[in-house]
């Protein structure tokens, strides 16, 4: 179980945090209303980061992690999520991803690694900082990826996983290996992000670029303009720049890893089977991930699992569908 008391408080949801470029302030009052459901910006410190974070649901209900994807806000995907879980006995906790929102790393030197290995590790180091031993993992995206490493590698840590567009471990070895054109186009931003203008492009308008990708992925979500603010307010974190460029850079195998994700990375190349109650689920109109029926990733999941396609959703799934994936989390809570 939790303490909360191994939290130190912050200000508000987005508040204090740098604004990206021609970013707006998170107005409206769908955006209020999220901050105000998640409650205060909280940190909990690692060895590695100071983690931004919300906590939401009674202090000592089942423990949840939830865990967002880029270029999005955990305020904006777990608006609806969260306090729907809390209000059934859930304790659910909400990080900003490295080098996203508030979340820092603690020392100047450190390597901006945005590695899947990096991430996953940052959800078992979150967990010890509040004593929390076993969790229920939730994520989509990058939060998704997260969320099977750290099932995958540290399986008594889970108690259950919801992950959006199924096994999320990239396969390095294969990372140079092309995939159908059809979806080499969607994942144009992997190849900019190679090249110096492309890092030279996200430098200079991260709300452009991620404009972009929020309509590309979820081409039948009308997300509001306040939305879209709300999570500008990430982007303006001082490592935002770094971690991205070389989380997409890694993947493909054009740049090296933090050496000291190395054992936990090496292990990603087995591609590890995941053993915990799981539920995957597929937007029925994801822009850069076309639904399927599971059957792809199957076998990668041993233990207890579900799959869901759900109609008119894109690749945010929570924010667009969070019935769903709220469903989808007390569903995996009853497999085990």
């Amino acid at each position: 179980m939790s303490s909360d008391v191994r939290f130190t408080r912050g200000g508000r949801a987005a508040a204090g945090a740098a604004t990206a470029p021609g970013a707006g302030a998170a107005d409206g009052p769908a955006a209020a209303r999220a901050a105000h459901e998640l409650g205060p910006v909280r940190r909990a410190r690692t060895a590695v980061l100071d983690i931004a974070c919300h906590a939401i649901g009674p202090a000592r209900g089942t423990p949840v992690i939830l865990l967002h994807g880029w270029p999005f806000s955990p305020v904006g995907s777990y608006a609806e999520v969260a306090p729907a879980l809390a209000r059934r006995g859930y304790r659910c906790y909400i990080p900003y991803l490295r080098g996203h929102g508030q979340t820092r790393f603690r020392h100047e030197g450190a390597f901006r690694s945005g590695q899947q290995a990096a991430l996953g590790a940052d959800v078992i180091a979150f967990m010890d900082a509040l004593g929390v031993s076993r969790a229920l993992f939730g994520g989509y995206d990058w939060g998704g990826r997260a969320a099977c490493v750290a099932a995958a590698l540290w399986p008594e840590r889970c108690a259950g996983l919801v992950t959006v567009n199924g096994y999320l471990v990239q396969n390095l070895a294969t990372a140079r290996e092309p995939i159908a054109p059809a979806r080499e186009e969607g994942a144009w931003y992997f190849f900019y992000f190679l090249t110096e203008r492309g890092h030279r492009g996200l430098r200079r308008d991260r709300e452009g670029l991620a404009r972009v990708v929020w309509r590309r992925n979820s081409p039948a979500w009308r997300f509001s303009e306040a939305e879209f603010a709300e999570a500008a307010t990430l982007w303006g974190n001082p490592d935002y720049v770094d971690v991205v460029i070389h989380s997409y850079r890694h993947r493909l195998a054009a740049a090296p890893g933090d050496p000291a994700y190395a054992d936990p990375e090496r292990r990603l190349l087995d591609q590890p089977k995941i053993t915990v109650p799981t539920v995957t689920l597929d937007g029925q109109d994801d822009g850069i991930t076309p639904p399927t029926d599971g059957s792809g990733y199957a076998a990668h999941f041993t233990g207890p699992w579900a799959h869901h396609v759900v109609p008119d959703a894109g690749h945010n799934l929570p924010q667009e569908q969070p019935d769903a994936f709220t469903d989808a989390i007390l569903e995996v809570d009853a497999m085990g």
